[in-house]
């Protein structure tokens, strides 16, 4: 009865402990399927989300400029490649722990072929934003030049304008004289059938120019309104005044100038018959003018 006893116990313990062997490989299978599909799933979601972010990324990229065209594609070649080979892997359905470890390899290839491309993309762009500021900075110093290149023309143009209207002459003792020619006596008139001719004399002196040859332009405007001439050619031609626009003129008077100088001048102009009225005498140099006077007749 001991024998059989003995013997009994051997049996059921060596049953048991089989059945236990089988049952640890059962869990150990199963927990070792577990743990691939856990891995499986958890690749899955790192490699959804990185083609997500290169789906962008790569938008992007193609759309920077400056990169070369021929690294991009090589770049995208790889890249396509990489996530070919990962998703042929992670469709297996008999997913073995060496497909995993090559599918974890070739993802992080893939991530740091997206973060290269990100990182070149972020460079490129702090590249675009630098010269972009440069360029504002360049506009706002071009803007600036600009402005001041206007103040200095328009300041060069007052100066100008200032030397221009200093150089001109003060005219003075301006005077129109109306005068009638008796026994070869010249004598002042105050009446117009009386005058015989006009007598215009005047001075002028400055002391910043000299001249070679220089111009007065004077102008008489008779009674009516019209201009007094005895010059057909010279009462056609016009000067430029500054405050007048376009002027004819009666007569023009060229002559050399020392600065400093006061220098008289003088000439008379004759007419068929004169009005009765104020006769208006105006003297111009560079276009200003620069003394006037005027005489009435009865």
């Amino acid at each position: 009865m001991l024998s059989v006893g003995l013997v009994g116990t051997w049996v059921y313990h060596l049953a048991d402990k089989s059945r236990y062997s089988k049952q640890r490989k059962e869990i150990y299978i199963k927990d070792s399927i577990a743990v691939a599909q856990g891995v499986q799933d958890s690749l899955h979601k790192i490699y959804s989300l990185t083609i997500r972010d290169l789906g962008v990324q790569l938008d992007s990229s193609k759309n920077t400029e400056g990169m070369l065209q021929q690294e991009l594609n090589a770049k995208l070649s790889e890249i396509y490649r990489l996530r070919g080979e990962i998703s042929t892997i992670l469709k297996k359905t008999d997913v073995k722990k060496s497909d995993l470890d090559l599918a974890r390899k070739k993802t992080i290839e893939l991530q740091l072929l997206v973060n290269e491309l990100q990182s070149r993309n972020s460079t490129i762009e702090e590249e675009k934003a630098q010269i972009a500021s440069v360029l504002d900075k360049v506009n706002v110093q071009v803007k600036d030049l600009e402005n001041t290149n206007q103040q200095l023309d328009q300041q060069n143009r007052n100066l100008t304008e200032k030397m221009t209207q200093a150089s001109a002459f003060i005219a003075s003792e301006v005077s129109l004289s109306p005068v009638m020619v008796k026994n070869d006596k010249e004598q002042e008139t105050s009446l117009a059938n009386k005058t015989s001719k006009l007598i215009v004399s005047f001075s002028v002196q400055n002391n910043i120019a000299e001249y070679a040859n220089t111009d007065v332009f004077v102008v008489i405007t008779q009674p009516d309104g019209t201009l007094l001439t005895n010059d057909a050619w010279e009462s056609a031609s016009t000067i430029d005044t500054r405050t007048d626009g376009k002027k004819r003129y009666t007569r023009k008077i060229r002559f050399e100038y020392s600065k400093g100088e006061s220098k008289k001048l003088n000439f008379s102009i004759n007419a068929d018959e004169y009005q009765k009225g104020i006769y208006h005498l105006q003297l111009y140099h560079n276009g200003y003018l620069i003394g006037q006077s005027q005489k009435i007749l009865g």
